[in-house]
């Protein structure tokens, strides 16, 4: 979990929400990824997506059913989905996702009669996943109420 911490850590510097995701097989970090989407500006750049194609490649086939992965935050439906299709035997998630999360927290799909069921562990390293997460939404909107008073004060000094 520390690496896809690091992965986290490494997109919230690029300001996207801090989410990262190794895979781990045989023991090994195999492929790992962190949350692309406004510099993407792609709604498939998640951490877990980018995870899952490096590994896919690596291996050279789509079935990671020996591999395991490392989430800083509980996958979202999409992220789910792919987890589910790409057969991971084992899911180590961080921290739960109230808004979206999708094996346990708004829906699990692991009660739906899909053909695979990953194994799923909640709360390594949760309150370091948790903690990124807090510090990024608050420096975000301490920004934007910053943003907003310097807007007013331009708009008070025009008049």
């Amino acid at each position: 979990m520390k690496a896809a911490l690091g992965r986290a850590a490494t997109a919230a510097k690029y300001g996207e929400i801090p989410v990262g995701a190794v895979i781990v097989y045989k023991g090994r970090i195999i492929s790992g990824g962190r949350n692309r989407r406004e510099g993407a500006k792609c709604a498939t750049c998640h951490a877990e997506m980018s995870a899952i194609e490096s590994a896919c490649r690596k291996l050279g086939g789509w079935r990671l059913f020996e591999c395991d992965m490392y989430v800083t935050l509980e996958p979202c439906p999409m992220c789910a989905g792919a987890v589910i299709n790409s057969r991971i035997k084992n899911l180590y998630i961080g921290t739960a996702d109230p808004k979206a999360g999708s094996f346990g927290s708004v829906i699990n799909f692991n009660d739906l009669p899909y053909n695979h069921k990953p194994n799923i562990v909640y709360g390594i390293c949760e309150n370091e996943c948790s903690r990124i997460l807090k510090d990024f939404f608050s420096q975000l909107r301490k920004r934007k109420r910053e943003k907003k008073k310097m807007l007013k004060k331009v708009n008070v000094d025009e008049q």
